[in-house]
């Protein structure tokens, strides 16, 4: 493990008194699960399609306190949602298509729809998924969690940083040992059979993989994994070294669930039409996805796709280059290659993936320009959320107040919803998820 910042010991010291007060047992026994959440430099939008991919985890993110129950009963409070989740470990979960996942809570809601909140839904699929692995838990719990301030539902994939941390808690308070590689199947279970969500498994290997400092590189169609190190770089006498580059999140204002914005699951349908067709072409017999297509099958049956296939066809086959040649520049330690390389990616998937929106496009261009940037991309899906940039530490503070001043003058309303503290963050790498 790096060493991470986050989460503070006055964070930890918090979370704890809150749970042992919940569960009125001493301090000292609660357990703490940190899910960080993470960004996707360079691998948009091909995980669902097997392709490769590249992550990081930053230095915020989930935070759960628990202690086990003493009978199957599960007991949550959340720092960003009011009311509570109830429910038994001993009851079977089913898929719930149509639960809440966006996680807002109107208050005029009866209590027992409450519990479908995003964040009670996630804690009942964790249950639903464990339970699908063949795991019968006998163990409830007790526990409080929240988010860093600000930044859920902001493309940096809080959903499965909450839902990998309510895995580990039912997993550590039932005595299970379940290996990084298994949750991320657990957690693609929640994702995919309970919330009916076509996402792959990029997000959830990334927060459970990930390590400090590191670029994560995924094959999706395989599952194999690597870890990326940069070069080492020589620290000046006598002086704190600071790491060349800082992550930058520069936030729109627009907040929306994939759940509940149908362009996403659109975009993994045209994905495995466009695969189809050309498998057809290559008189292949294979899974529908655009990784059962070798490149040179693309550009001699490419012609026989409606333009929007093609176009993300096109947006897989070139991001997959993107990402080969991107893990060649961090090893280099070249984040000007680097940069361009993730810039190039946030180009691809506005022109032939066709996601993002006005706010995020807009947000994409004005980090282009701002100082001491390497490059910069949509951090999700680009319907809603941020995007992220990679700046010159040096440049950070100035690139951080640039963006600022620029997205105010294009987006009045929108900016006008932010907290001028947090409408841009800058972070650094993280850790992957653990419990304390």
């Amino acid at each position: 493990m790096g060493l991470v910042s986050w989460p503070s010991d006055s964070e930890l010291d918090r979370i704890k008194t809150m749970v042992a007060e919940m569960a009125g047992v001493s301090a000292n026994v609660v357990k703490v699960v940190v899910s960080p959440y993470r960004i996707c430099p360079l691998g948009a939008h091909i995980d669902h399609q097997g392709g490769i991919v590249s992550a990081m985890t930053i230095n915020k993110g989930i935070i759960l306190g628990f202690v086990p129950s003493p009978d199957s009963q599960v007991l949550l409070r959340s720092g960003q949602f009011s009311g509570e989740v109830r429910f038994r470990v001993d009851q079977i979960q089913l898929p719930d298509h149509n639960a809440k996942p966006n996680g807002k809570i109107q208050q005029n809601y009866p209590s027992d729809v409450m519990e479908e909140c995003k964040w009670g839904s996630y804690a009942k699929g964790a249950l639903y998924a464990l339970q699908s692995g063949g795991h019968h838990l006998k163990q409830g719990i007790t526990g409080f969690i929240y988010g860093t301030e600000g930044l859920d539902s902001s493309g940096l994939s809080s959903s499965a940083a909450v839902g990998i941390a309510y895995l580990l808690a039912l997993e550590s308070a039932n005595g299970l040992s379940i290996s990084p590689t298994q949750n991320i199947e657990y957690d693609r279970l929640i994702e995919n059979e309970y919330l009916g969500l076509k996402n792959g498994i990029l997000d959830q290997s990334a927060i459970l993989l990930s390590r400090y400092r590191c670029l994560t590189c995924m094959d999706c169609k395989t599952k194999i994994h690597k870890l990326i190190h940069p070069p080492k770089f020589e620290m000046e006498k006598n002086a704190k070294f600071k790491f060349p580059y800082k992550i930058l999140l520069a936030f729109s204002g627009l907040k929306q669930a994939l759940t509940t914005n149908p362009g996403y699951n659109r975009r993994v349908t045209e994905c495995r039409e466009a695969a189809e067709i050309l498998l057809k072409a290559a008189v292949k017999k294979a899974e529908p996805v655009l990784s059962n297509v070798e490149q040179e099958e693309f550009e001699a049956h490419k012609s026989k796709l409606e333009p929007h296939l093609a176009k993300r066809a096109e947006h897989y086959f070139s991001e997959n280059t993107r990402v080969i040649k991107g893990l060649e520049a961090w090893a280099c330690g070249n984040f000007e290659e680097f940069g361009m390389l993730i810039s190039a990616s946030g180009l691809s998937s506005i022109q032939n993936y066709e996601c993002g929106c006005e706010p995020l496009i807009q947000l994409y261009e004005i980090l282009l320009k701002a100082p001491g940037v390497y490059g910069a991309r949509f951090s999700g899906a680009g319907f809603r959320g941020c995007c992220v940039a990679f700046v010159d530490s040096d440049y950070a503070d100035e690139a951080a107040s640039f963006v600022k001043n620029e997205y105010v003058k294009l987006q009045p309303e929108l900016a006008s919803h932010l907290n001028k503290d947090t409408s841009v963050v800058i972070c650094d790498s993280g850790d992957c998820a653990r419990v304390l």
